[in-house]
């Protein structure tokens, strides 16, 4: 017989009753833990308990890396909590102000990180009064990830403080789970796998196939065209790397991309210390490596669609002005000519794409209310498996693409709005495949997913586990890998399997610290929470065994440098775009108050005259070479809005990049003279933030008031809005434009011109081919016509500057 939680806040049977989830709460609320319970086994529900017994504490922040995740976990509580008013949801759709409101008077708030995040940098909110924070995901607290930032700032104001990770996948490396505790904060691990006795009935079977296929001799010679270039190119790169004193990988085609990546990090750090020619051309070369491999890496797992896309976005970067070096050399060669040839004849599918129609058919055949996630690692693939599943012309197929929200040329993302839409319509039925990239991985809820469907191996256990963990939630579910046979999908698989299992051995393994030492009572190792004690608890009960533990001031796994002044003692007021997040923090932590405000000119302001615009030294050569950055207009706006104008140019690898040295220079000399903007070069974020913080204290100290942005993009001068408009007339072009202003002083002079006027307008005595056709001249200017363009152009009777 069932039986169900009981609790004054929860609804009469709303959340069923099991013995390993009780437990495990009830550690979680003795110290902060990091709980690893595999998919479909109820984490929400753990955090649920912990939940409802910190709440008469203070506030409980519940967090989840994404709108869909965050909305997942509104629902659920609504479902469940008699008081829907208690929980709040926040998005950065919700203006800021309104944020504040409902923080103030909510008691668990549920939140994407990056919003908490933004409100704690602006000081909008306060972690003062949080009594617990939930970190769902857990695993995503690396790095420069919001959790990791958010759980610093908990540890030092967080007056009553409980922390709580969940996740089924923290890595598999022994670092990489400690790094994730330290981060949150955890100071012990609790885990309970599916071959634990009080799990196992609550475990459905989840089938898991190997479908192996075979690459078609036509797509399989594509590949040996662009491995001859692959391989060439690692011979070429061998020569120029081993004579400067690298170890260069002798089979391209075996060596993996992290391992290049390291390559090609070394190969930089020495032109910064001692720069070639030789060094400069094989930093071009590995460039080429990287984009040939990716190449051969989608002809033989992917498709000849996917690879189509790909090399047509080479061949546009190759044509571009500012296309690279390497986009060029790779579309000029023979082999990879041929290969674009071949592919605009070939009329054959890569034969997963077959496997996915025959087993989402037959799927759907023998149950017809399935629902089916195909999960693959590219767009463009999603993209081919889309159309495919359209055109095979199976009426009971109804799929649809779900991807991530950046956006790129040809390909629109995803907003999470829409995201949500789609899992909604998922769940309803009106679609029944979900084709998606990475964005499907994490923790969407669909307990009616009865397939999931890899097109190609992922070589990352995280990634392997929450794929898998998206069927067997609520009943049975299969998992189907596809690999292509003699490819990377056999050694991507291997690796999966391997990291997958060392990652369950570690945790099994791992005590950190030692139960014995923290749990008290506790006890046990990793995974032995049954010998707490026999006895059934409920919510209730776990909530009293928390009441006389010591919480308020448990040890600190902090750094030292998080004792920084308090945020009203604030030595100086920046504010910071959005963009600049990181270095956002870094000021936090350094004293320096913080205003997250989208900036249209500058990163930084720190006062009514001071604006900084900070570029990494790669940012600045890539704004410099790319016409699409604008490096010069991003300048010219600064110098325009703000009187002491600076750029901070970062990072000592300037001279790295295949780009003439005295361009750079010129570049440089041309931001300082020409625009009068001081440029500040640091080495490393550390030390921006420390030249930052300096000329913010400088100047608040001794001007005092708050720093005020001003200003927008000025995207063209009054002359180039001048010549912009005369240049629109259909056969009149910028040098045209520019030649009949300076002839006529003025936009309305040349509209008000008669023909005769026109054909007397001379050729520029410098070029020859700068001038008035005689197609212009065909061209009828009425006053009529001039009055009306002119109605909203400012500037037009103005003379030219």
């Amino acid at each position: 017989m069932t039986s169900y939680i009981q609790h004054p806040l929860l609804k009469e049977k709303a959340v069923e009753r099991r013995m390993f989830q009780l437990e495990l709460a009830s550690s979680a609320l003795q110290r902060s833990a990091l709980v690893v319970l595999p998919t479909g086994l109820g984490k929400t529900v753990v955090a649920l308990m912990v939940l409802l017994a910190r709440l008469d504490r203070g506030k409980v922040l519940f967090m989840a890396p994404t709108r869909p995740l965050v909305e997942q976990h509104a629902s659920f509580l609504e479902k469940v909590l008699k008081d829907n008013s208690i929980v709040v949801s926040f998005t950065g759709e919700i203006p800021p102000d309104r944020r504040r409101e409902m923080w103030e008077g909510a008691r668990v708030i549920i939140s994407t990180p990056q919003v908490v995040e933004n409100d704690l940098l602006s000081r909008r909110i306060s972690l003062r009064d949080v009594s617990c924070i939930i970190f769902d995901e857990a695993h995503r607290a690396v790095g420069n990830y919001a959790y990791v930032y958010i759980a610093e700032r908990y540890q030092r104001e967080g007056e009553d403080r409980l922390v709580l990770g969940i996740t089924a996948s923290p890595g598999s490396s022994l670092e990489r789970i400690e790094e994730v505790c330290s981060n949150i904060g955890a100071e012990r691990i609790e885990t309970k796998t599916e071959a634990d006795p009080d799990v196992s009935p609550f475990v459905h079977e989840r089938e898991i196939e190997v479908v192996k296929v075979t690459v078609p001799a036509d797509i399989l010679r594509l590949r040996s065209l662009l491995e001859e270039v692959l391989e060439e190119r690692g011979e070429a790169l061998d020569h120029l790397g081993g004579a400067e004193g690298f170890r260069i990988p002798k089979r391209m085609d075996r060596t993996s991309k992290k391992e290049l990546l390291e390559l090609q990090k070394r190969l930089r750090g020495s032109i910064a210390r001692s720069p070639s020619p030789s060094l400069y051309q094989a930093v071009s070369v590995l460039a080429e490596v990287l984009k040939l491999k990716h190449a051969v890496e989608l002809a033989e797992t992917q498709g000849v669609d996917s690879l189509a896309r790909y090399l047509e976005r080479l061949d546009s970067e190759a044509a571009s002005k500012g296309g690279s070096k390497a986009a060029k050399r790779i579309m000029e060669d023979p082999r990879v000519r041929e290969a674009v040839s071949d592919l605009a004849r070939m009329d054959v599918d890569h034969p997963k794409l077959l496997a996915v129609k025959d087993l989402v058919g037959e799927q759907l055949s023998a149950k017809a209310d399935s629902r089916i996630m195909v999960f693959t690692n590219y767009r463009d693939t999603a993209s081919s498996v889309l159309d495919f599943l359209r055109d095979s012309g199976d009426e009971i197929i109804r799929p649809v693409r779900f991807v991530g929200q950046s956006s790129r040329i040809a390909d629109e993302g995803l907003s999470q709005k829409k995201q949500a839409e789609i899992l909604q319509k998922f769940r309803d039925g009106e679609y029944n495949v979900l084709i998606a990239t990475s964005v499907g991985e994490e923790g969407i809820d669909i307990p009616a997913t009865d397939m999931v469907l890899f097109y190609e191996p992922v070589p990352s256990e995280i990634r392997s586990i929450q794929r898998k963990g998206r069927t067997g939630r609520a009943r049975a579910g299969r998992v189907v890998v596809l690999v292509a046979r003699g490819t990377r999908d056999e050694a991507y698989r291997w690796i999966s399997d391997r990291k997958e299992k060392s990652m369950r051995q570690q945790i099994r393994e791992m005590s950190w610290p030692d139960r014995r030492e923290v749990g008290g009572a506790a006890g046990g190792g990793a995974g032995s929470t049954a010998s707490r004690g026999a006895r059934q608890l409920e919510i209730g009960e776990v909530g009293a065994a928390i009441a006389s533990s010591d919480m308020n001031e448990p040890p600190s796994l902090l750094p030292s440098r998080l004792d920084r002044p308090e945020e009203d003692e604030a030595s100086a007021l920046v504010a910071v775009d959005p963009r600049e997040r990181s270095l956002a923090r870094m000021l936090e932590s350094m004293g320096v108050g913080v205003t997250l405000k989208v900036l249209e000119v500058g990163d930084y302001v720190v006062s009514d005259r001071v604006a900084i615009e900070r570029k990494t030294a790669n940012d600045f050569i890539d704004s410099l070479i790319d016409p699409g950055r604008n490096l010069f207009g991003q300048v010219r706006d600064l110098a325009r809005t703000y009187d002491r104008p600076i750029l901070i140019l970062e990072g000592r690898d300037l001279y790295t990049r295949q780009v003439h040295p005295n361009a750079i220079r010129g570049a440089l000399a041309s931001i300082a003279v020409d625009f009068g903007v001081a440029i500040i070069p640091t080495a490393d974020e550390d030390e921006t933030v420390s030249v930052i913080a300096a000329i913010a204290r400088r100047e608040q100290q001794a001007r005092g008031g708050a720093p005020q942005a001003h200003g927008k993009k000025t995207h063209r001068t009054l002359k180039e809005q001048q010549e912009y408009l005369v240049s629109s007339i259909p056969g009149v072009g910028n040098a045209v434009a520019k030649n009949l202003l300076r002839h006529f002083g003025s936009v309305e002079r040349v509209f008000a011109a008669t023909t005769e006027e026109l054909k007397e307008v001379p050729l520029d005595p410098v070029d020859e081919d700068f001038g008035v056709s005689d197609g212009v001249f065909h061209l009828v200017f009425s006053r009529r016509s001039a009055e009306r363009v002119l109605v909203d152009v400012a500037g037009a009777s103005q003379p030219v500057e």
